[in-house]
């Protein structure tokens, strides 16, 4: 195959990723204090030496009490800055992107960490209390959250602010906020969460005020020659949530900003009612319907699995970057099998051009 898709650079502002293969944001659990430890410099480097245009961290917060769990990185001191530049130099010196995504757990934060059960964690075991945008808890078994103030609100837009402050003294080209899969952001989006009555909750543009400050005071740290995306939720998959319809207004309006890159086009968490047919694929209708009715450049996530199953969303206009999760958890070589397969040039790392002929 000629000239792949998937192997031709994309340029966002002032930065170029080599192909259009994103390592998806996942979560290590293994992090101290928030600080990315060696597991986080390797699980990382692996990916960038294994040929993917632009590799994500996981998501790193912007507080103690923001986290999921104990074992979650954070964004909110100079230590954690410092741990996170060292892995950005090495994913540099790769010749890929280095990304970050930051959030706010909300209501379902202070649990344990996923191979533990991801079980509420009581405050005499080290656990935290919880905001949301109601009091209402994510499941019945959930800890009971608080319902935020302005002034709680007010925290969690500054936290943003500083978050992506360090994020940029770090050297990181991409910084993503993470409004989807339950988490903060999320919830305020969400009409099966949001059921406030004063200028946060309502009407979906109230709904997304908080988000929209988020933009703002991100951007106003955030060099405007460097991207920013945003992970959307862009189905609830319950009767009353969020549906692609509603993704694609609040695209639109975010597309209107003129400062947002790219919508990174996930689905579901916000409710444990949620219903998903899981398929190779399944997410991809979403990206698609993002990038071509909102008029934005969209990610593609979701169980895509093989090489050529990527080069047809992007060939046929569907996503402008393939991000895999569990693929490249599986195969950190993934990028490399995918040019051969595909008839691209890949980029090896010279000390690894003896593999070249397996």
């Amino acid at each position: 195959m000629a000239d792949p898709f998937l192997f031709r650079p994309l340029t966002l502002r002032s930065v170029t990723a080599p192909n259009r293969i994103v390592l998806a944001p996942m979560a290590q659990y293994s992090g101290v204090d928030g600080v990315p430890q060696d597991w986080h410099l390797a699980n990382l480097a692996a990916r960038a030496v294994g040929g993917a245009g632009i590799v994500f961290t996981e998501v790193a917060y912007i507080a103690p009490d923001a986290r999921i769990s104990t074992g979650c990185l954070g964004i909110w001191n100079e230590e954690q800055e410092r741990a996170f530049a060292r892995i950005v130099d090495f994913v540099h010196g790769q010749g890929t992107l280095a990304a970050i995504q930051v959030g706010h757990a909300g209501r379902k934060g202070s649990t344990t960490k996923a191979w533990e059960g991801g079980r509420p964690l009581a405050a005499a075991d080290g656990g935290w209390p919880l905001v949301a945008p109601t009091a209402a808890p994510w499941s019945p078994a959930s800890t009971v959250p608080c319902a935020m103030d302005r002034g709680m609100i007010a925290d969690v837009v500054a936290g943003f602010a500083a978050a992506a402050a360090r994020c940029r003294r770090a050297g990181f080209d991409i910084f993503e906020i993470h409004a989807a899969h339950g988490y903060l952001l999320n919830e305020f989006l969400s009409p099966l969460v949001n059921t406030r009555t004063d200028a946060y909750g309502g009407d979906p543009e109230r709904r997304a005020r908080l988000l929209m400050e988020v933009i703002d005071a991100v951007r106003g740290e955030w060099p405007e020659e460097r991207p920013l995306f945003i992970r959307l939720s862009c189905s609830d998959w319950v009767p009353g949530g969020i549906t692609i319809d509603d993704t694609v207004d609040l695209c639109r309006r975010i597309r209107a900003r003129g400062d947002v890159d790219l919508i990174d086009c996930s689905s579901g968490g916000v409710d444990p009612r949620q219903q998903i047919a899981f398929f190779p694929g399944y997410q991809v209708p979403f990206a698609d319907a993002v990038r071509n009715r909102a008029g934005i450049a969209t990610g593609a996530v979701g169980m895509i699995q093989t090489p050529h199953q990527a080069e047809e969303v992007l060939a046929n206009g569907r996503a402008d970057l393939i991000f895999l999760g569990r693929t490249l958890l599986a195969d950190p070589h993934w990028p490399l099998r995918a040019a051969r397969a595909l008839g691209a040039e890949a980029r090896w790392a010279d000390q690894y051009h003896r593999a070249k002929s397996f």
